[in-house]
């Protein structure tokens, strides 16, 4: 028979062995809890992955457009109009060709603006066609004036102005339509291609020493170019050359003199504009102006033309325009 002392001791070394064998096995299953090796540790404090919801947009939505006036949408508009033809190619391009019931006279990109319905010009629309579309909004840009803006608000139509200066102002513009009308994941699409556009050109041109820069004039209508404070001048800018009219600012029509002086090394027309009086293409205009080929740019035929709408119109296919004024000013540089 086993001594009662001898059992006890037993008993009390079979517990500390059981206590160990527990502590060993709550260890191993601590371990198994832990994430793999380079993996983050879940926390309360990370943000939250993006979902299709995050993309949607909550309304009701409070913006403000470029007059200063401030919008309250209560739902995505379901009818709209455009009467601005870079407008119109955002909002097409972001998959609202189905909601657009007018666009104006000159739209003609994408094909599918063709068929819409004309509400007349883009400085001053047939007010008449608006109403009687019943859209909820009209957008508009550059080319039409406040005071037209103002004259059509009076009429209890709705209009929605933008006033892009810059790139990425027109990149903003996209995303604004986006957040607006419930397509921000298709704007952002858009506007990420923008965005690729801009960073080749960019890089291709940033070894360009500031004196080695071309100096660039542009026309893009029969005796007008543009100056500072412009989106167009910014693509010059951006392309890594110098607007041979720089000394002015805005829109303006040209002096043949100062050209002569400034005596470019690339001039850039937009194709397919013929001049009404004379019924000569831009380019010959330009050959043909008195002392003209004495210009640099003129001699060594680098007078250049380039797509009309890409090139003045600040929608979506900007920097395609962009991209294609890299190519004509640095064509050993840009591809």
């Amino acid at each position: 028979m086993r001594n009662p002392q001898e059992s006890k001791q037993s008993k009390r070394y079979l517990q500390l062995i059981l206590v160990f064998m527990l502590a060993l096995l709550l260890t191993a299953c601590g371990k198994n809890e832990q994430p793999p090796a380079g993996t983050a540790a879940p926390s309360s404090s990370s943000p939250a992955p993006q979902t299709a919801d995050s993309k949607k947009t909550q309304y009701p939505l409070k913006v403000k457009d470029a007059t200063g006036k401030e919008f309250t949408f209560d739902k995505a508009p379901q009818k709209i109009i455009s009467v601005s033809p870079a407008e119109t190619e955002a909002l097409f391009a972001i998959g609202l060709g189905d909601k657009i019931v007018g666009v104006s006279d000159y739209d003609d990109y994408p094909a599918e603006a063709k068929s819409k319905p004309k509400m007349g010009g883009i400085v001053q629309p047939n007010q008449e066609s608006i109403i009687a579309s019943g859209a909820e909004i009209v957008f508009t840009g550059v080319s039409m004036k406040s005071e037209s803006v103002e004259k059509l608000r009076a009429m209890n139509i709705n209009v929605f102005k933008v006033e892009p200066k810059t790139v990425d102002d027109v990149i903003q513009n996209v995303l604004l339509y986006g957040k607006i009308t419930d397509h921000q994941e298709q704007a952002e699409k858009v506007v990420s291609k923008m965005k690729e556009e801009l960073k080749k050109v960019t890089d291709a041109v940033k070894t360009v020493a500031a004196d080695q820069k071309k100096k660039v004039y542009i026309e893009f209508s029969p005796g007008w170019t543009v100056g500072k404070g412009e989106f167009m001048d910014e693509l010059i800018s951006l392309s890594g050359g110098v607007n041979a009219a720089s000394d002015i600012t805005g829109w303006k029509q040209i002096s043949e003199e100062k050209i002569i002086q400034a005596n470019p090394d690339v001039i850039l027309f937009a194709n397919d504009v013929v001049d009404d009086k004379t019924k000569k293409s831009l380019e010959q205009l330009i050959r043909e102006r008195s002392g003209w080929g004495e210009i640099k740019a003129v001699k060594d035929n680098r007078v250049i033309g380039l797509d009309q709408n890409k090139l003045s119109r600040p929608g979506p296919r900007l920097t395609e325009g962009l991209l294609e004024m890299a190519k004509a000013i640095y064509p050993d540089l840009v591809k």
